[in-house]
This record gives C-alpha cells, sequence and structure tokens, in this order.
C-alpha cells in the first residue's frame, strides 16, 4: 500500500522500479525543496527551502511504492532523505517528515546488520509506533551503521530528535566504544 499522493500533478517518473530510482527520485523531491520548482512542487505554491506536507507526502509514495515495498530501505535512499532533511531550512509538515527519516534509516540500520525489517509500508506508516518493531533490534544494530549514521548527523543545522534519540537506545545496548565520539554529535542538554 503506497502513501496518498500529494495534491500536485502526479510524475511518472517519480515512480521506482527498484531501490536506485527511488533514491533518484528522492534527488527529484530535494531538488525541489531547495528550488521552490520541479515535478513535485507543480499546482502549487512552494518556497525555496522549505518542506511541506505535500513534500513529505512524496517521500512517502517514493520510498512505499509497490516495485519497492518488500525490500529494505538503502544506503542511498537514505543519503537522500538526510539531504533533503539538510536543504528544508522551514518545515510545514508537522513533523512527518521527521518521523519518515527516522523510521527510514531505522529500518535501513536494522537491515544492513542483516535483521529482519517488516514492509515499508509498515514500517514507515505515521501511524506506526518506531518501538513496535525497532526495539527488538537496538541491541543487534552494527557498530558501523551507527557510525554511519553518526556521520550523517554530524554537524549538520536541523536535528531530529527521534532520529537522535533512536540512536541513543540503540548506543545503550550495543555500541559503547562510539559513546566518546558522539558528543559531536547529539546535543547533551535535550
Amino acid at each position: 500500500m503506497s502513501a496518498a499522493l500529494p495534491k500536485s500533478v502526479e510524475s511518472p517518473s517519480l515512480e521506482p522500479s527498484c531501490r536506485d530510482t527511488a533514491a533518484h527520485a528522492l534527488s527529484v523531491v530535494r531538488d525541489g525543496v531547495i528550488t521552490g520548482e520541479g515535478p513535485t512542487t507543480k499546482g502549487r505554491v512552494h518556497f525555496s527551502r522549505s518542506l511541506d506536507s505535500d513534500d513529505a507526502a512524496w517521500c512517502a509514495r517514493i520510498l512505499t511504492a509497490t516495485a519497492v515495498n518488500d525490500q529494505p530501505i538503502s544506503r542511498a535512499e537514505a543519503e537522500a532523505l538526510f539531504e533533503i532533511n539538510e536543504a528544508a531550512t522551514e518545515r510545514a509538515d508537522g513533523g512527518r517528515f521527521d518521523d519518515l527519516l527516522t523510521k527510514a534509516v531505522a529500518h535501513y540500520a536494522a537491515s544492513a546488520s542483516g535483521l529482519k525489517v517488516p514492509s515499508r509500508s509498515v514500517a514507515l506508516a505515521q501511524d506506526t509506533d518506531i518501538e513496535s518493531w525497532a526495539p527488538s533490534y537496538a541491541s543487534k544494530v552494527n557498530s558501523e551503521m551507527l557510525e554511519w549514521i553518526a556521520g550523517q548527523m554530524r554537524g549538520k543545522r536541523h536535528n531530529n530528535r527521534r532520529l537522535m534519540a533512536m540512536v541513543a537506545t540503540f548506543l545503550g545496548a550495543t555500541a559503547l566504544p562510539l559513546a566518546g565520539q558522539l558528543p559531536n554529535v547529539f546535543d547533551i542538554g535535550m
């Protein structure tokens, strides 16, 4: 089951056929966020560097397309989501993108650690609590994945508190050796 089509015009070129084309489609969303123009912004007013509910819906639709729904999130898709997060200086999406980013990164980290993950439509659904599927994986996520996530978050303008909390949960169970590196990533005053 794919996310609802945004109000803007459907673009067949953004219908992924594999994880690589999904990552490319996410880069098109990123470009629309940066410029306020392009296929993901047609038919609506969109300011540059802003992320709205339609942008978040595009991301959800791309990530849960039928062709990729039963595959784990790829590193390229997760990186594209981090790029969208960084590109958007203004948010008007009610927190949907942050929720999607957190769940997608958890999906990627768990699957890349060799763990079974639910389908994307289940894992990324707005009404699915990440705790319903991610915590049992926390003690098994490999430290390389956590280092990658920390690297993606380091020095970024926007900090996703849900993502930081998820990584902190993973760290408590799995990656104490990383603890010395994380003060540079996390705002201890949360």
